[in-house]
């Protein structure tokens, strides 16, 4: 039996798609493991899925001052020497990325033990975790063609994003039952990332007066964000993370707010769910979202809308604009070319794999 060790964490955004590969990887008769950190939202996450978990040390990698940056690299380190054991000990034939700070140290680890590594990069440009795996990879897996001439230097191909299966087999009636809607009202979801976005969170809050005139409004808030005093507003649910039941919700939705990451836009795709984009800014990253939002946006699959200069007014009135053309935005999604990565980055892993 071939052995995959799974690897990628931090945010939903690193671990979901690994998930997604999960059923096709078991169908061929690999054994699947996963490494990440102990506290991480990977643990959790991959917990669900009955699936061997080891933990190690690893630091976080930052772009900006903090006094954590003279310590990390040191849990860096032992998280190589942790990882190392795990690969001499449970000797896997291949090794799969998703990114993240966690992977690091595990694709270092891979690497000095003669392991294949494919990583995957979602965004058009690769974060500071890819940038310093690649070295250490024998392939390089992207999502938008664009990427391509941004991985210079190393074997990169195009294979899209692995989108979940459940995701696209959710149930609309599902869905709005267990929302508890009971009218017809169209369904505005509203996703800010696993961690939540406190800009679009206060944007939606200030904004609720009139948009449940128009809309029953799912609010995923993420963990820690949600504000029991509106649970008592008619047409208004908030979660602070979904799991199991978002292939059902996500169905329901008719538009959708969202950040602009990666996954989640190529989710929103794949369903053909009208989507107002509202990227992170690059005075709070590294721009990447404002890029995925850009290619999205002239493809005319998504509309979008920059933090900076948004005002309430502006905000309700591109969510009624993107709800009246949302027909348009269904037609341009039908016949984009994207396809999920799920049979392209298996066969590569079967390729690869010693």
């Amino acid at each position: 039996m071939k052995k995959i060790i799974l690897t990628g964490g931090g945010s939903a955004g690193h671990v979901t798609p690994n998930l997604a590969l999960v059923p096709k990887l078991r169908e061929l008769g690999y054994e699947i493991q996963y490494i990440g950190t102990e506290n991480g939202i990977e643990r959790k996450i991959v917990g669900d899925e009955k699936i061997k978990y080891h933990v190690i040390s690893s630091g976080k990698l930052r772009r900006y001052f903090d006094i954590k940056n003279f310590t990390d690299p040191f849990r860096v380190l032992k998280g190589i020497f942790q990882a190392a054991i795990v690969m001499k000990r449970e000797k896997p034939n291949i090794v799969f990325s998703k990114g993240g700070f966690v992977s690091v140290p595990v694709v270092i680890a891979a690497h000095l033990n003669k392991v294949p590594v494919i990583i995957h990069e979602s965004d058009i440009t690769p974060g500071l975790a890819n940038r310093i795996s690649m070295p250490y990879c024998t392939k390089v897996c992207v999502t938008f063609p664009e990427s391509l001439k941004n991985i210079k230097g190393h074997d990169a191909v195009l294979t899209g994003t692995p989108i979940r299966q459940e995701l696209l087999d959710g149930s609309r009636i599902i869905g709005r039952r267990l929302c508890g809607f009971t009218n017809d009202r169209p369904i505005l979801l509203i996703i800010g990332g696993s961690l939540g976005s406190r800009f679009i969170n206060n944007m939606v809050r200030n904004s609720l007066n009139e948009l449940l005139r128009t809309f029953n409004i799912v609010h995923i808030c993420g963990k820690g964000n949600t504000d029991k005093s509106l649970n008592v507003r008619k047409g208004y649910i908030q979660f602070e993370y979904i799991s199991k039941e978002l292939p059902h919700i996500m169905n329901a939705a008719d538009i959708v707010v969202s950040r602009a990451g990666a996954n989640v836009i190529f989710e929103l795709l794949a369903l053909k769910k009208p989507n107002l984009l509202v990227p992170l800014s690059k005075a709070s990253s590294r721009g990447d979202q404002i890029l995925n939002a850009a290619s999205f946006e002239k493809s005319g699959y998504s509309m979008v809308l920059q933090e900076e200069g948004m005002t309430r007014e502006i905000f309700l009135d591109r969510i009624q604009k993107l709800y009246d053309s949302r027909n348009k935005y269904i037609n341009n999604m039908k016949a984009s070319p994207a396809r999920h990565g799920v049979d392209k980055i298996v066969n590569l892993i079967e390729k690869y794999s010693i």
